[in-house]
């Protein structure tokens, strides 16, 4: 059987030294899709730099915890601080989606927004992934699998990561990524378990090499992967209007686009003989 790969850029239109690396890394190199955050001070210009990528895949990445609210209902608000920015990190959204039904509705009235706001600009999403993996979260997945329905958005991401990376194959995980991707993946399978009508992968990289991305990552990715529908996400940038005080990813997004524009990387992936692809080419 044929592979395939998705290698998506998370955080399209966080600021300009990551939409600039986003750009580079599709037409330099081998990243294929990206997913753009719609409230945040670089939107605007990735929706520009989508439409002139044609062969980029262009999805939507929901956010809860980064900028400011989208939806100008009010019942949002309760979603927001003093200063209209996102007020709860995905450990307190999880916790209130169980309890507060109000918070449910203001999350639901809000990723619609955000939603809308890249239709409305033309671009229809590929599918749907999320800032700090907040659509694993059940009740928030039950809201976004309505969602992708109502608007007609074919896939969500389904991070469900292998647990095991051999040394001497993979570079070695830090110890806070394989918990994080443990988390994720646990919560990934409750999803499918609620819906799984939207996942087209069955094999998903990046979480536990967070921050870690490199040529050695993409050769043992290419060499060690058994998934037939495989998506690697990756955070390209350059450090120009990177927030150090919202953001873990500093220099190494620079390290991960020079992996992604990287000559060996592209040959790593043709001898294996993966093909290269978006979800919308599913």
């Amino acid at each position: 059987m044929d592979k395939k790969v998705i290698i998506n850029a998370d955080d399209f239109g966080l600021c300009e030294g990551v939409n600039k690396a986003v750009a580079m890394a599709h037409t330099k190199g081998v990243l294929t899709s990206a997913t753009i955050m719609t409230n945040t001070c670089s939107s605007d210009e990735a929706v520009k730099l989508a439409k002139s990528m044609p062969n980029l895949g262009v999805g939507i990445h929901l956010n809860l915890t980064e900028g400011l609210l989208t939806s100008k209902d009010s019942q949002v608000k309760c979603l927001s601080n003093k200063n209209g920015d996102f007020a709860f990190n995905p450990a307190k959204l999880f916790f209130l989606t169980m309890l507060n039904s109000k918070i449910k509705e203001a999350i639901r009235l809000e990723l619609d927004a955000q939603i809308q706001w890249l239709i409305e600009r033309d671009i229809r999403p590929t599918h749907i992934d999320s800032h700090k993996h907040i659509h694993t979260i059940p009740a928030i997945f039950k809201i976004v699998a309505g969602l992708a329905e109502k608007y007609d958005i074919p896939a969500i991401r389904w991070p469900v990561e292998r647990q095991k990376f051999p040394s001497g194959y993979w570079p070695d995980p830090h110890i806070k990524g394989l918990l994080r991707s443990k988390i994720i993946c646990i919560l990934a399978v409750i999803n499918k378990l609620q819906n799984p009508r939207y996942f087209r992968t069955n094999g998903f990289l990046g979480i536990a090499h967070t921050g870690q991305i490199n040529i050695s990552f993409f050769k043992a990715a290419s060499s060690h992967s058994s998934a037939s529908v495989l998506e690697i996400m990756t955070h390209p940038g350059f450090i120009e209007g990177l927030n150090p005080s919202r953001t873990r990813l500093l220099e190494q997004r620079k390290a991960e686009l020079d992996a992604l524009c990287s000559e060996q990387t592209k040959l790593y992936f043709e001898k294996a003989g993966i093909q290269l692809v978006h979800y919308g080419q599913l």
